[in-house]
């Protein structure tokens, strides 16, 4: 009898998997902690993780010869790959590592997910046999793994400023601004208070808010890039640029979204919590375009049976 040997992506998707939920608890407990040994533990992880990822893509490319990315298996795990990409880069960058272990543990989520959806490699139908699909999908999926990394952004530059408030509330204490960022933190630290203190070892407001606007800035040139091509190809598919689908709609909601948060971000007064609330309402609306849509809603791009 034949051994039975798995195939090297499927290898390959294992070896990530595993990379990213090893450095995801890592960089988790490091950003309660602050143990550099873990830091320097998850460093490596996440860049074989997203090594494992880029080489699973192209060894399913090369041993199916079908595009790998015009499913949700293969979506995803660029998706996942890119995610941990950017926010790599941007650690290395401005020290962004304490964010690590919700990167790492989302992209880990979506990962095995994407699992589920592998149902071997089909020939994919003749309008997605096209040069643009090598064009568009990836300039969409990195558009929103862009996303994903200024959402965790978001939801920590949330968590600071309410908790500012929460303690400033408590007493006599200066108001909360971009100028002063978080003094009472800064105090309930000293004083011992556990939440403060591990708060107060992560990037001012100021400096979140301008983390977000800079991942956000990577992302929109992206999308806007993925909708103009993606209209190109359904010209060259269907006949027509826009239908107004369900997927093309969701998109430029998206895109309408992430626009105003970067006209808002010139904006002194909407800088901050205000712009930040806008980021994380921005990804919500990617993740519908990205699941709601393409599994719950018939369309040209939806996954439904």
């Amino acid at each position: 009898m034949a051994n039975a040997q798995m195939p090297l992506d499927e290898v390959l998707m294992i070896i990530a998997l595993g990379a990213y939920v090893v450095g995801a608890l890592a960089l988790l407990v490091y950003f309660f902690s602050r143990s550099e040994w873990l830091r320097h533990l998850a460093i490596p992880l996440a860049i074989a993780g997203c090594a494992a990822q880029f080489g699973q893509l192209i060894a399913r490319y090369e041993i199916t010869h079908i595009w790998p990315l015009l499913n949700l298996y293969g979506s995803l795990s660029l998706f996942a790959a890119v995610a941990v990409l950017i926010f790599i880069i941007f650690a290395f960058r401005y020290d962004l590592w304490f964010a690590g272990g919700f990167v790492l543990g989302l992209s880990a989520l979506f990962l095995a997910y994407a699992i589920t959806w592998n149902e071997g490699s089909m020939p994919a139908v003749p309008s997605l046999q096209s040069y643009w699909a090598k064009i568009h999908v990836p300039l969409v999926v990195s558009s929103y793994a862009a996303f994903m990394v200024s959402f965790v952004i978001s939801v920590m530059f949330l968590v600071k400023y309410y908790f500012e408030r929460s303690l400033a509330k408590q007493g006599p204490h200066a108001p909360v601004t971009m100028r002063m960022d978080t003094p009472n933190i800064a105090a309930a630290a000293a004083a011992g208070n556990a939440g403060a203190q591990w708060l107060n070892t992560i990037p001012s407001l100021a400096q979140l808010d301008v983390l977000i606007y800079r991942i956000v800035a990577v992302g929109l040139p992206l999308l806007t890039l993925g909708i103009i091509t993606g209209a190109m190809w359904a010209h060259e598919s269907w006949g027509h640029y826009w239908q107004w689908d369900p997927k093309e709609t969701a998109a430029l909601f998206s895109w309408i979204v992430y626009a105003i948060y970067m006209h808002l971000h010139t904006r002194n007064a909407w800088r901050g919590v205000r712009s930040a609330w806008v980021s994380l309402i921005g990804f919500l609306s990617i993740m519908f375009c990205y699941f709601g849509v393409n599994l719950w809603i018939s369309g040209l791009h939806s996954y439904k049976v």
